[in-house]
């Protein structure tokens, strides 16, 4: 019997996700699940809704709560991280109400920018702690990062923390299909082949092709420069030729293009939600609610999702190769972005474990667009590792954003308003 400890259990609908999948294949065979998450109440949610899948779909799983971190995580094969330090409040609500007070508007917050920088710093001693954890108790288990900001975090993982790791997201699994439904082509999205390469949520369809090896791109141009639905990603693709893999919202804030004070009509020209994600936080605390709500009456069903989780563990243990998209580093596998670079590519997964395929040079435009974003995220990660104030307003001098909408000291004082707010929850910074 293996073992697979989430850190993060709190996380009940993407436990749900992660954990249901895995309840769902039965290749598996038996195995643990140990929970861990610093709020007992969420953890204790997501194992009662994890008891009540395993029941219902006669899964082969021993499910354990635990409020000893290292003994979760004692001897185990699998680590899955879902946490976020600092949850909404008061962390979330922090990284977009001090910027707004300068002028700076984010949609997610979560990747890049202001938010993802401020996000990363308070994750990264956690990590520490979590891979003082594993060297100690597991030091041969895969480690699944599905925390934002994916990039800057698995770089730290794996070059800094030395785990055996690699982060994963779903924006690679639903790219091709939520394109082809956005321009009404009528194409099984099962039937076509594709390429994708990048960095995490920058990623680039670079080739789609249907079942008779016909490229789809020419259509795909022709129909974008008409539509009136996702209006960013579709921007991108008409201005540098291809489509990404992330949602226009998202998108929007990875660049100096679309949010700007200074152009206020861009907002309603692409159709840009901000404030978005505190929008979601709260229905999916409104969505958790509902959830404990059917928990009581047993009510929970699941469908395996897209998640690579349940199909690494499968591979891995059975040896039955996968291909999924993985951020690891680069190290050669994207000749035109920087070696020390974390990027989001395809990986064959095996008993071997997770393996990531060479792909050569992307188009020069997108790796350029990428390098904007590398920039903040290598700058982000040193300042993890110096702690250092200097390290941090670096980092966020570099963001397209910002750097689009204020000043060298308009940057330096909202980072050194939200290093002041976040106290307790960074570490301390020279």
């Amino acid at each position: 019997m293996f073992k697979i400890t989430f850190l993060g259990a709190g996380s009940t609908v993407f436990a749900k996700n992660v954990l249901g999948d895995c309840i769902l294949t039965p290749e598996l065979g038996d195995f643990e699940i140990a929970l861990f998450d610093i709020d007992p109440e969420r953890q204790e949610d997501s194992r009662r809704m994890l008891e009540s899948l395993n029941k219902k779909y006669g899964g082969r799983a021993v499910i354990r709560a635990f409020s000893d971190r290292r003994e979760a995580l004692r001897e185990a094969s699998f680590v899955v991280n879902a946490v976020q330090v600092g949850g909404y409040r008061p962390c979330t609500v922090t990284d977009f109400e001090i910027p707004k007070k300068y002028g700076l508007r984010q949609t997610i917050g979560d990747t890049l920018g202001i938010g993802g920088i401020f996000r990363a710093l308070r994750t990264f001693p956690v990590l520490d702690e979590f891979a003082e954890d594993i060297h100690a108790v597991c030091p041969r288990a895969l480690f699944l990062n599905y925390t934002n900001p994916m990039a800057m975090l698995t770089k730290y993982l794996i070059d800094h923390l030395q785990l055996n790791a690699v982060g994963l997201c779903h924006s690679v699994q639903g790219c091709v299909p939520h394109l082809l439904e956005e321009l009404d082509l009528g194409i099984d999205p099962a039937s076509c082949r594709w390429e994708i390469a990048g960095i995490n949520h920058q990623a680039w369809l670079l080739r789609l092709e249907d079942d008779k090896g016909r490229d789809l791109y020419p259509l795909i141009r022709e129909r974008a420069a008409g539509s009136d639905r996702d209006r960013v990603r579709f921007e991108i693709l008409r201005r540098f030729g291809f489509y990404n893999t992330e949602s226009s919202e998202h998108t929007a804030e990875y660049s100096p293009y679309f949010i700007k004070k200074n152009y206020p009509e861009l907002i309603d020209r692409f159709e840009i939600p901000l404030d978005e994600y505190p929008r979601r936080c709260e229905a999916q605390i409104a969505g958790w609610e509902e959830m404990r709500e059917k928990l009581a009456e047993e009510e929970i069903v699941h469908q395996k999702s897209h998640e690579f989780a349940a199909f690494i563990l499968s591979a891995a243990l059975n040896d039955r190769p996968c291909r999924i998209h993985g951020n690891v580093i680069n190290r050669g596998l994207i000749s035109n972005l920087p070696e020390e670079a974390c990027v989001e590519v395809p990986c064959l997964v095996d008993r071997n474990g997770v393996q990531p395929c060479r792909g050569g040079a992307l188009p020069e435009q997108l790796a350029a667009l990428n390098r904007t974003n590398i920039n903040v995220q290598l700058l982000t990660v040193r300042a993890g590792i110096t702690r250092k104030r200097e390290d941090v307003y670096m980092a966020a001098y570099l963001d397209p954003h910002a750097a689009a909408e204020l000043s060298l000291d308009e940057i330096k004082a909202l980072c050194d308003e939200l290093i002041e707010a976040h106290k307790g929850w960074l570490p301390e910074l020279r």
